[in-house]
């Protein structure tokens, strides 16, 4: 069944002086999709969601997210109005908007493959950071909370609730009072995806979510952002070098090679395309690739 996309990057280029780290990209991420972005390391997927989530403000390129369905002439609409968004319309041009924008109005949330929780407060406060905004507005701005009134105690409550759910969730209730930099690395990750989902977002972005995990903690890992997909109905893209964990779990594979996309389909698809395995060998020669596309027509009629 063919899904909506939810996320359409249209010609994405971005430049760092005369250097192109991202050259003219086009792909969708569709709603109710795991969407893995691989490719070699220097490919350019780090700066692809540098621009998707404001870090980086693109050369050119289009990047719509609709959360509310995708509608073409909307989108054309609001293009041409010079407005970076309509909440409204659940529409949103990513690539006018700053990061924090991103992250609250058009609700998309992101790790970093270095993991960044803050490790001397606790497992529980690190999830409640999640909820940062909404408990700010809820204070008004700090008033309310230190008058402890009781709008802002039934929020901070239905926060605690959120919290205390997703610990039950990655398995992390016994240690709810621990700091966060006592767990064990794999655990680290789940609480840092788990963090990220405090702030119910349409769309989770995880960069390199798989490192440094062993294949037990990898295997909960795929366990964890299943669940997140089923369960929440949050979309999911992520860059991965763990091509055991992109390929149990991906329903749509993106592939980089030096800034340019070189493959797009499904993770049976991209398993067995020349241009990728070529790209993962380091193979720079085109009479190379017709070798090894060559070689695999011989092994796959064998």
């Amino acid at each position: 069944m063919h899904r909506d996309p939810l996320l359409t990057i249209e010609h994405l280029t971005m430049r760092f002086g005369g250097l192109t780290a991202v050259d003219d990209v086009s792909f969708e991420v569709r709603r109710g999709d795991i969407t893995a972005l691989i490719g070699p390391n220097g490919a350019g997927k780090t700066t692809v969601f540098n621009c998707i989530t404001g870090f980086y403000r693109p050369s050119a390129g289009r990047l719509v997210l609709s959360s509310g369905g995708f509608d073409a002439n909307a989108i054309i609409a609001l293009t041409n109005s010079g407005r970076r968004y309509s909440k409204h319309q659940g529409l949103f041009l990513l690539e006018r908007m700053p990061d924090q924008e991103i992250a609250r109005e058009a609700r998309v949330a992101r790790t970093f493959q270095n993991i960044r929780l803050f490790t001397g407060m606790t497992v529980l406060e690190n999830l409640m950071v999640g909820e940062h905004n909404p408990l700010m507005r809820a204070s008004g701005y700090s008033v309310f909370g230190l008058f402890g009134l009781p709008a802002y105690r039934r929020r901070e409550a239905q926060a605690l609730d959120h919290a205390r759910a997703w610990l039950d969730r990655i398995g992390l209730t016994a240690r709810a009072d621990d700091p966060a930099g006592a767990l064990p690395y794999g655990a680290q990750r789940r609480l840092e995806i788990a963090r990220a989902m405090m702030s119910d977002p349409t769309l989770l972005c995880l960069d390199e979510p798989a490192a440094g995990l062993n294949p037990r903690e990898s295997a909960e890992l795929n366990e964890l952002l299943r669940t997140i997909l089923d369960e929440q109905g949050t979309s999911i893209l992520l860059i991965e070098h763990d091509m055991s964990v992109v390929m149990q779990i991906s329903d749509h594979v993106i592939v980089l090679d030096y800034g340019e996309k070189i493959a797009d389909g499904r993770p049976d698809e991209i398993r067995n395309d020349a241009r990728v395995i070529a790209a993962y060998l380091g193979v720079e020669d085109e009479g190379e690739v017709e070798e090894i596309e060559a070689a695999l027509g011989a092994g796959q009629g064998r």
